[in-house]
């Protein structure tokens, strides 16, 4: 499989492996974002020991590992000091480091140990490679834990953006791969999971006996959680559109429960977020819950609720592409937010902030602004509106006029505004331009 992307995460782990000193590099990230895909490619052409580390009998397990490379470790003492004292001026990798903590969680302070001791003046290169977000920021990276002023270099593994997942897809448009991207995100495991076209491919693997998108989501939230039913059922409802606690609590009947808890453990391993509308300054009651990568939204949202007609072969990836195009409306968002970023340029000033707006008319009613780009210093802002159509000039005016009317229920007072649309085509594009208008469509991405 040919490796794509991740340029400056390889150019930063080949800096570190090129040092002349000690170096301890953390890697983590969800899991199937790439992190052992990116830790073995940039081992490419260099000696190197990989183990993969288990919840049970991981110190008898890495000193086998080491023997397949090293023969002579089968003399040394089965014990972790002597094994890295062996080991020493070598590139060591050990992937999923939480599973030995879970198995002895006094391993950090044996590491810090060993790294004092013994590994310090060295040339040894260390990489740990984590998928539990919240156990490698706390018990490995916070400053309150053992290993916290020894790491020399991290890397917080992220999704691909959409325009880099063209290179896995050479032959679709533009118009594709927001339907792919809705599908696997940026998350290389997917990416390589899904065949071109999609559409023929997803019917393929919903009759597929084995298909990963069976077994996917359990493999993930039982490496998280002992119990996963209320956390299903949590975001089942967030990819039904149920965004605000109260709406949370109402869809899986939980009214007289306290249910923060496992919101709070769906945020801390990244698999939900907590927006507030970008320019209010109470953000605790207004905050929305959104499921973060858009794998694991499509899966709540068309896959979960069609189980059992997947298991009787029934279901077809023609009853899913009815509701694609609005489904697709929020993922369309999230790739204007990255477009704007990335073509800063085409703007008419820099921006400082980005995200939604929601709020109260001066009549009581709900207003929503998808997009609004802000620069507090300079008293600046450009509101977009994002609409995932083909859209005529008629329509792209309408649009603009009512995202002007919606700028006035903002009480902050901008000297001066933007306003802009960005959809999967507009017609009459130049011409709004020529107005001072800001629009966008899939020909610019």
């Amino acid at each position: 499989m040919k490796f794509i992307n991740r340029t400056q995460e390889l150019k930063a782990i080949r800096e570190k492996l090129q040092s002349k000193k000690f170096e301890l590099y953390i890697i983590y990230g969800r899991r199937r974002i790439g992190k052992t895909a990116l830790s073995l490619e940039s081992m490419k052409g260099r000696d190197f020991i990989y183990y993969l580390a288990t919840e049970e009998n991981n110190l008898k397990k890495i000193k086998e590992v080491g023997i397949r490379k090293i023969p002579d470790l089968k003399y040394v003492e089965q014990d972790w000091e002597a094994i890295f004292n062996f080991l020493k001026d070598r590139v060591i990798i050990i992937d999923e480091f939480p599973n030995l903590i879970k198995e002895n969680p006094k391993i950090i302070s044996i590491f810090q140990k060993i790294i004092d001791t013994i590994l310090k003046e060295s040339r040894t290169k260390l990489i740990l490679l984590g998928s539990s977000i919240s156990m490698m920021e706390d018990k490995v990276l916070s400053y309150k834990a053992p290993l916290y002023g020894r790491k020399t270099g991290q890397i917080k593994l992220k999704p691909l953006k959409f325009s880099e997942i063209k290179e896995f897809f050479p032959k679709a448009s533009k118009e594709e791969l927001v339907e792919i991207y809705g599908f696997c995100d940026g998350i290389p495991f997917y990416l390589e999971k899904v065949s071109y076209p999609f559409w023929k491919w997803l019917n393929r693997e919903l009759k597929s006996l084995d298909t990963f998108l069976k077994t996917e989501v359990d493999f993930l939230m039982k490496y998280e959680f002992k119990e996963v039913g209320t956390y299903k059922k949590i975001l089942e409802a967030i990819a039904l559109g149920n965004t605000k606690l109260g709406e949370i609590k109402n869809y899986i009947q939980a009214k007289g429960t306290d249910i923060t808890p496992y919101l709070r453990n769906l945020i801390e391993i990244e698999f939900i977020e907590k927006r507030s509308p970008i320019l209010s300054s109470v953000v605790s009651r207004k905050g929305r819950y959104y499921i973060k990568d858009n794998f694991l939204n499509f899966w709540f949202r068309f896959i979960y609720p069609n189980l059992t007609f997947i298991e009787e072969g029934i279901f077809q990836s023609k009853e899913i592409r009815k509701d694609y195009n609005q489904y697709l409306g929020l993922i369309f968002e999230k790739i204007c937010k990255e477009f704007l970023i990335e073509k800063r340029n085409l703007l008419p000033f820099e921006f400082t902030k980005i995200g939604s707006q929601w709020g109260k008319t001066f009549q009581g009613d709900q207003y929503e602004i998808d997009i609004i780009i802000s620069n507090d210093r300079k008293k600046e802002a450009g509101f977009f509106e994002c609409k995932w159509k083909k859209i005529s000039e008629r329509v792209a005016r309408n649009l603009l006029a009512k995202l002007q009317k919606k700028s006035k229920f903002i009480k902050v007072n901008f000297k001066k505004k933007f306003f802009g649309l960005i959809a999967k085509e507009i017609k009459g594009k130049k011409k709004l331009r020529k107005e001072n208008f800001l629009a966008f469509d899939l020909e610019d991405f």
